[in-house]
């Protein structure tokens, strides 16, 4: 397990895996909290977070990067301890407001997460302070309508969310973000590249500082989709299955395929690029993963290497 990190001053990156979104934390009387990872793990994220000696009861404002159930999955029980104040992008706060559970892709990825109350609205241009840091608010759609990162322009500091990542894309889903997501993706990347950046903390993964070659690899990833459409699918399902299988922390290999068949993305996405292949597309995802050791076998039991 990696450390917190203090990127400024009494303001810690928290890292987690691929379920759970990174944390951060401004420790104080008055903490703030930026994401908070997937609900099923919420007993780690209150831990990780006890274990910087801040107290989530005492927790005044909750910033989420947008409202995919991995960044506000603790949302709820937090401001249920705290009666704290949330933060989201205007059109997060819309969906959240109208108990959308599509547009925030809990039913369509048959996802575990709890709606709360969103008091703050945010805009791009707006600037947010989190302890004594202010941050600016960029609204970054792609691969979510309402991604926002947070930017400290005189310490060079981008709080990427799921709008960069060191070597790869998040997922892009088109049947939810809609079918322009991908050149939205490269729309928010040209946004983020005027920007001087030494260190990027993503919304998952470790901390980087080569911020111009990872919104090069970004757009070129994003081209590659828009070149090759059925890579996108491609990334999906990927993305997804294994996705699926952190949250169930194991599932059942002989009934896997079925339970795929029995969500909305899995069928959708299949029939969308893949003209209704499923049991193939199935049993290519599941033995490549297992050649390349991402899935393990035990028992009768798919699981994976992938941290969650």
């Amino acid at each position: 397990m990696s450390h917190p990190i203090e990127i400024l001053e009494g303001l810690y990156f928290i890292e987690r895996g691929y379920l759970n979104a990174n944390h951060f934390l401004y420790r104080s009387d008055r903490p703030v909290l930026i994401d908070t990872g997937y609900v099923g793990d919420f007993a780690v994220t209150e831990q990780r977070i006890q274990d910087l000696g801040v107290d989530l009861a005492q927790t005044r404002l909750i910033i989420n990067t947008h409202t995919h159930c991995d960044h506000m999955g603790g949302n709820r029980q937090i401001q249920d301890r705290s009666g704290c104040d949330i933060a989201l992008h205007r059109v997060g706060k819309y969906f959240v407001d109208t108990r959308d559970d599509w547009s925030t892709w809990y039913r369509y990825f048959n996802q575990e997460a709890d709606f709360f109350h969103c008091t703050q609205v945010l805009e791009g241009g707006d600037v947010i302070p989190v302890g004594p840091h202010r941050f600016e608010v960029i609204h970054t759609p792609g691969h979510a309508s309402d991604g926002i990162v947070l930017y400290h322009r005189k310490a060079k500091v981008l709080i990427s969310g799921d709008a960069l990542w060191e070597d790869d894309v998040p997922a892009m889903v088109m049947r939810v973000e809609g079918s322009t997501c991908v050149l939205n993706l490269m729309e928010s990347l040209e946004r983020l590249s005027s920007l001087d950046v030494e260190m990027v903390y993503p919304g998952h993964g470790r901390p980087f500082t080569d911020f111009k070659q990872a919104v090069f690899k970004s757009k070129k990833r994003a081209r590659d989709f828009l070149d090759h459409r059925e890579k996108t699918g491609a990334a999906l399902l990927k993305k997804i299955t294994i996705y699926t299988v952190l949250m169930h922390k194991q599932v059942e290999e002989e009934t896997f395929f079925d339970d795929l068949m029995e969500t909305y993305w899995f069928k959708e996405t299949i029939d969308l690029f893949f003209n209704g292949a499923y049991q193939q597309k199935y049993e290519e995802i599941i033995t490549d993963f297992l050649h390349r050791n991402i899935l393990r076998r035990r028992h009768g039991k798919l699981y994976t290497t992938i941290k969650a």
